[in-house]
């Protein structure tokens, strides 16, 4: 059998579908996601066998970044990027949240002083004498 004759299943594991669509690198980060509370299906919390279907509603927390996305299709092999975007669709709503919340992260490394590494000796006696002087 060829793999343009291969018929997609109908259902797959949840831990094998996050792995496809390229959410996580490896099954075994999905299914430590998974099991860590971090995947939810249809509001459910499940484990990394959890059967996926087309029309199911995932809500996935990676890192710092929430996703809520409705699975269009299911696949069991890790293919091309462009082929795993076609199996999900994210929502209006956790896009702009994302775009928003990386905007915020973003705005708060340009606040946050850069140094070029530790203090010299003259520069940290600088320090202990402005924060002494605050103290009072």
């Amino acid at each position: 059998m060829t793999a343009q004759e291969r018929k997609p299943p109908a259902e797959v594991r949840l831990d094998k579908w996050l792995w496809a669509t390229r959410f996580f690198k490896t099954r075994s980060l999905a299914t430590a996601a998974v099991s860590g509370g971090k995947v939810h299906v249809n509001g459910a919390r499940v484990k990394p066998a959890h059967e996926v279907r087309v029309g199911d509603r995932l809500t996935i927390t990676r890192g710092t970044d929430h996703y809520e996305v409705s699975v269009l299709g299911v696949s069991d092999r890790r293919g091309p990027a462009s082929e795993a975007q076609r199996l999900y669709e994210e929502t209006q709503a956790s896009r702009a949240r994302r775009e928003h919340e990386a905007a915020m992260r973003k705005a708060a490394a340009l606040a946050t002083p850069t140094t070029r590494g530790r203090p010299d000796k003259r520069t940290r006696r600088l320090i202990h004498r402005f924060k002494e002087a605050g103290d009072s």
